[in-house]
């Protein structure tokens, strides 16, 4: 407000060097504050005179310009954008470039955080040239410098397959992989994440990332003490797994769902998350997978989820995981439904529809995991709660399900009488001529008309 920007703009071409660099100091740290005072050094025509002394000064004024040039990048693309148009990147790849490794992870942090608002400035930051150096960046013995690097390259890989593959086509692969153990849990969190953003994005990334031999040591980090390291992991398997039959397969064969199962049951919150989707999309790929989850004794740790985490959408996630695992067959839907699944499911339906937007979401996962189980479930004790509270909508399926399996067995018509669930389904008020209407005579014939009156 006191129109300190004009004034520290001349002193950048200060003859005195310390001069310079706190110049430059003062304004990146003016642009980090907020995107208003980053707008200001934009509109001040500051850039081009950075970009221009980057190339001449000492080291001292490169590590101070490229953190002003970072500083204003990282609020919004139209920011980067000003920074592109400035002819940085290419002041800043000759940085990395630098001797020394603080101007290389200065330049390195400046990229990175130009790069990940989207794939154009990504890929401008490729054409620059970046990727190459980046790679030799995380060969470097500075921790600091390969965690900014790992960081920067998971930044461009994040976007695309196309930028995902420049990434790859560098060589980054083999380099990260080596990193997965290494002690310093910073540099192994970004390290996991640039493996799952080159992984997410198809299956032949993903199979690249596999053949580096990263099974079975990146589950050693699920049971790592940094949050971070173990939400990374097991977000790299879940990006792995989600591709294939076959690349599931691979995961359960090195021990990787007992390992994620573990993780989720040592773990609360959003460090969860990825495990407990991981977990879904192997059982969804088949009946075997499923059935390794199961096994596995992954359905408690699940149901804990549902139970214990207050964040609807982890529920959700957790829902829609249990569902995966119980629509293959009556034998998978009975495992669900022994651990007492279905009615907390129901009462988690029954409360999402009443609220929000948010809440939207969950309602429709939390749905289609009870129709999923439901339509495979033929354990009637577990399914026998149910038909006293669930709505007209759910109600088909429970009803339905009765319906397939009573006609077929005597014990179960018995126990259906005597606990009182013909008597509920003769309260149901079903449409005439509705698919319940229908399951409700299915069942009504099954037994002689006295009983039903």
């Amino acid at each position: 407000n006191s129109g300190v920007m004009s004034l520290l703009r001349p002193l950048l071409l200060d003859v005195v060097p310390t001069i310079q660099q706190t110049a430059a100091l003062a304004l990146g740290r003016l642009a980090n504050y907020n995107d208003d005072l980053a707008e200001a050094v934009v509109k001040g025509d500051i850039l081009p005179q950075l970009v221009c002394s980057l190339s001449e000064q000492n080291r001292f004024y490169k590590k101070a310009a490229a953190f002003v040039l970072r500083a204003v990048g990282k609020h919004s693309p139209q920011l980067a954008q000003a920074i592109v148009q400035c002819g940085a990147l290419e002041m800043l790849v000759i940085c990395l470039e630098d001797f020394d490794p603080g101007v290389k992870e200065a330049a390195s942090w400046a990229l990175g955080y130009i790069a990940r608002h989207n794939s154009e400035l990504s890929q401008a930051v490729v054409d620059a040239g970046a990727v190459p150096l980046l790679v030799l960046c995380i060969q470097e013995p500075e921790i600091a410098l390969k965690r900014i690097a790992a960081s920067t390259l998971s930044d461009i890989s994040k976007h695309s397959p196309e930028l995902a593959q420049t990434v790859v086509d560098a060589g980054a692969i083999a380099h990260l992989a080596q990193m997965i153990l290494n002690p310093d849990a910073k540099l192994k969190r970004q390290v996991l994440s640039a493996l799952s953003q080159i992984a997410k994005h198809s299956v032949d990334l993903a199979e690249l990332v596999v053949e580096a031999e990263i099974f079975p040591v990146v589950l050693t980090c699920l049971k790592d003490s940094d949050e971070y390291v173990k939400k990374n992991g097991a977000t790299l398997i879940r990006e792995i797994a989600k591709h294939t039959p076959e690349l599931s397969q691979l995961i359960v064969n090195a021990g990787g769902v007992a390992a994620v199962i573990d993780c989720i049951g040592s773990c609360r919150g959003t460090v969860r998350l990825p495990g407990i989707m991981m977990l879904g999309y192997v059982a969804a790929h088949s009946e075997n997978l499923s059935m390794a989850v199961i096994v596995s004794k992954g359905i408690p740790p699940l149901c804990a989820c549902l139970i214990e985490e207050h964040e609807d959408h982890i529920k959700a996630a957790a829902a829609w995981a249990l569902g995966q695992v119980g629509r293959h067959t009556p034998e998978h839907a009975r495992a669900v439904a022994v651990a007492n699944v279905l009615p907390t499911l129901l009462a988690m339906y029954m409360d999402t529809r009443s609220s929000e937007d948010l809440q939207m979401k969950a309602s429709i996962f939390t749905k289609k995991a009870l129709k999923n189980i439901l339509q495979k479930c033929t354990y009637l004790p577990a399914l026998e709660p149910l038909l006293h509270d669930a709505p007209p909508n759910i109600m088909k399926h429970i009803v339905g399900q009765f319906s397939k399996v009573l006609p077929h067995d005597s014990k179960a018509r018995r126990l259906f009488v005597t606990t009182g669930g013909l008597k509920k389904v003769q309260e149901i008020k079903a449409e005439p001529g509705s698919l319940l209407q229908e399951y409700i005579n299915t069942i009504n014939n099954c037994y002689p008309e006295e009983i039903v009156r």
